[in-house]
Parts: structure tokens; sequence; C-alpha cells
């Protein structure tokens, strides 16, 4: 059902600071139809950390696991092909891209690099979750709501900050979700561009317009149970596309030295920006654990986030090297944009590809709306205003990402920027953040190991925000220029 987030994303629009005096409701979730929720009240959440005295501390008899209600818990298969689902989107297509940016060799040790540390970075996420719980005795958190647990919780110079970080989480997981929405609008237009240029040429713009209407009604659905065969043919669409893609690019290979080994330092950044854009799967971590039936299968060596990760990690370094290998230097932003042009069967792969990411659209669409329309709803008294108000707030943001796709359409600049901005604070700042501040009570380890591996992870996604975001920025305007 997702790619890339939690579906179900509490809204921004509650103030915890307004409920710490309430009393504690009893816990219960009642998921529809397998989409992933979270299991906790907010006044709860709120009510178990009133009390300063009690702060900080963890009570270890307390196991959050065995205190949540699911309705319709998932196996640990199908929290694998949510994992699968939730990583494995438009980014998978953008990795030849990366490569050349990075050159075939960097490209190739890098993207294991990354996939190992932002995999690192969901464990630490996840303990962290787990910590909280116990210490405010929840029996699930999502990742705004553990950036809140763990400044509430953390030095009392920092307690003040914990409203401001949970909006800040919230807020990149929008921007986040807005970003993604942008690329899938530009992805879906240029593949229909390339298929119809074979007939008849028309400016990219255009295509983005004759999609609006369509893309506005189809997000007017708020009921996602209807969306569900929605999900299911854009799966087989993706599976489909991918397995002719790849039919593709392993006919006549050439030589390894036909392409560069290295990149140079002025276009690494650009690799960053889409490596970690691919890569950016934290914001489903969290619902996916906390509605397992088994959550201890979860992290460990052989568990549920590591097996998947590593299918993951080997899919995007194949795509990328061969897709390198195979196109060069004339690599698009999307593997698909390479496929021969008058061939009828890469013509079909465009299309199914194009559709399976129309209609995942309204998948991303769901969480920037499921952010800002409780806010929205909140101004307005009747009930017909309320329903009106969250009518035209979703056809304003569908149109916004519609403007934003037309204003940058190179889709390999959007995809870098994107990951660049948003997704590596998501993915690689905000995770040591939290893990500093949730276990400043309770120690970082023999030699403040914890501490200083942290650090290095910190200092590694902030260099990676500042010159991805610049070089994303600076490629965007060249193209603007030219």
């Amino acid at each position: 059902m997702t790619e890339r987030q939690p579906l179900l994303l509490q809204s921004d629009a509650s103030d915890y600071e307004g409920s710490r005096g309430s009393a504690a409701r009893p816990v219960r979730s009642s998921p529809p139809d397998n989409t992933l929720v979270n299991v906790h009240s907010e006044d709860s959440l709120a009510a178990s950390g009133s009390g300063d005295d009690e702060i900080g501390s963890t009570d270890k008899s307390y196991n959050p696991t065995h205190h949540r209600d699911l309705e319709h818990p998932t196996s640990n298969f199908d929290t694998l092909v949510h994992l699968l689902k939730g990583n494995i989107g438009t980014g998978i297509l953008a990795m030849p891209d990366a490569f050349k940016n990075a050159g075939l060799y960097v490209g190739l040790f890098g993207t294991m690099i990354m996939g190992a540390i932002c995999t690192h970075c969901m464990h630490m996420l996840v303990n962290c979750s787990h910590e909280l719980c116990r210490r405010f005795q929840q029996p699930s958190l999502d990742f705004s709501e553990v950036a809140y647990c763990s400044f509430e919780s953390g030095p009392l110079g920092l307690r003040r900050y914990s409203m401001l970080a949970r909006r800040i989480v919230t807020t990149f997981l929008f921007i986040t979700q807005i970003g993604f929405c942008c690329v899938y609008f530009l992805f879906v237009a240029l593949n229909i561009k390339d298929v119809m240029d074979h007939y008849y040429k028309m400016p990219v713009q255009i295509y983005l317009l004759i999609m609006l209407g369509p893309m506005i009604l189809l997000n007017l659905v708020r009921n996602l149970k209807y969306l569900t065969p929605v999900s299911l043919v854009a799966a087989l669409l993706t599976v489909a596309g991918l397995a002719i893609t790849f039919s593709y690019m392993l006919v006549d290979l050439p030589d390894v030295h036909t392409v560069k080994p290295v990149a140079t330092w002025a276009t690494l950044p650009l690799y960053f920006g889409t490596a970690i854009y691919a890569f950016e799967g934290i914001g489903v971590v969290l619902p996916l654990e906390n509605n397992m039936r088994t959550p201890e299968d979860f992290g460990g060596t052989t568990g549920v986030l590591n097996t998947g990760m590593v299918i993951v990690a080997c899919l995007y370094t194949a795509v990328g090297f061969f897709g390198y290998l195979k196109y060069g230097e004339h690599v698009e932003g999307s593997i698909t944009l390479n496929l021969p042009q008058g061939d009828t069967l890469s013509q079909l792969v465009r299309i199914s590809m194009a559709v399976a990411i129309f209609l995942s659209y309204t998948l991303q669409f769901y969480v920037p709306v499921n952010i800002v329309e409780p806010f929205v709803r909140s101004h307005f008294d009747t009930t017909r205003a309320k329903d009106l108000s969250a009518t035209v707030l979703r056809v304003v943001l569908v149109t916004f990402t519609f403007l934003l796709a037309t204003c940058i359409p190179n889709l390999g600049s959007i995809i870098s920027l994107v990951g660049a901005v948003s997704s590596s604070a998501l993915a690689l700042i905000a995770p040591p953040i939290i893990e500093v501040i949730t276990f400043y009570n309770v120690g970082y380890g023999r030699f403040n190991w914890m501490l200083w591996k942290d650090v290095l992870i910190l200092i590694f996604g902030l260099c990676g925000f500042v010159f991805g975001t610049w070089a994303s920025l600076a490629q965007i305007l060249n193209d603007r220029t030219h």
C-alpha cells in the first residue's frame, strides 16, 4: 500500500502541551484493511510525559509490544513486502543517473555504504522508539513522536523544544512527500512525452497540463480502501516494467573502461542527493514495526529490516551499475527514457511505468494532505464548510505539485534536490540527534562510542544536505539559463 511513507500519518493539528494534564485513555486501534496506522493515543502520550520526576527514567519491566492492540497485525513476510515497496519506487530508475554523477566504482561502493548507513539509522530510530515507549509507557510511537519524546525526556535545557522538534520532523515529512509527488508528476509526463515524440512532438509542460485534471479527480478520493485495487495494479505494472528494463540493460554491455570510474567532485553531491532519495524508506520503518505480529523479528542480524534493506541495496546497485555501463554519459534522469524509441516493447515499458507511477501518486499525496487537512478543517464550523475546505485543499496541493514540476522540468535535478533537502534530514540528520538525546541519561557505551558514531553520521548528513542542495540548485538554475 505504500511507497516510502506511513499512509496514515498523524497530523500536527493537535498540541501535546495542551493535553499534558489529561488522564490517559485506553489504547485502541482499528486499522482499515491492512493500512499502516499508529496504535496509541496522543492524549495518553502527553499524559505519560507529565511529571518531571518520572521523565528520563525507564521502566524495564514494561514491554511495549505486549500492549499493542492490533486488529490486523502483519506477518514477517507481509512486513518484508511492505518494506520493499516502501523503498523501491522512482528512485531505483534514477540510480544510473546517480552513478553518472559519481563514477562507476564510486557509485558501486558508495551505494552499498549509503545503504549500510541508512539501514543503521533505521535501527537507531527503532531502538530509540523502544526506549521511549518504555519510558513513557506507550505501546508505539511514530517518527515525529519519537522526536518529541526524546526532547521531552532529554536534558532540561532541551525540553522546551520538544514540540518544535516534533513539528520540524512533521514539516520535513510534508516536504518529502510533496517532493515525491512533484517527481511523480514529472516522471509520468516525461515518459508519456517520450512515447508520443515518436508520432508528434510537444513540450513537456503540455503533458503536465493534460495530466492535471485527471490527477485532481483521482486525488479527491478520500477513502484509502477504494485505492487498494489501484495500488495492486501499480505494483504489478512496476514489477513488469523493471523486469523488461533489466532485459534491455543486460544485452550487449560495453566494457567497463568506456565509462568513468570516478567522477568529479562537482557532481558528487548530485549523486548523494539521488542516492539518499532512493534509500529514503525511514518514514515507513516505525509503522511497519508497530504493526507486526512478532515485532521482535524486525531487528537483529537476520531480521526483516536487514533482509529487506540488503535486497534493496543489491537492486539499486545493480540498476545503477548496469544502467550507467549500458548508456554511459547519455543516461537520463529515469532509465526508462533511455530505452529504444521505436521498439514496441520499450514503449509498453514507458506506458506501464507511467501508469503505475500515476496511480501511486494518490498514496504519496495522502500523507501531506493528512498532515494539513485537520488544521484547515479546524478553521470552519459546519460539516459542509469543513468538507468543502478539504476539497479545495486537495485541489490546491495537486496544483502546487504541478507548478513545481512545470518550473523544474529536469527529473534528475529535482530528484537530487528532494533527496538532499528532505531525505537527508529525515534519514541521516534526525536519527543521530534523537539517539544522542534519548540516551543522554542512560549513557553512550564504552569510550562513548555511540556518541562518536552519531557525530560522524550527523556530519556526513549535514555535508550531504548542504553540498547536495547547493549542487542541485546550481544545476537547476544552470538549466534554466541555457
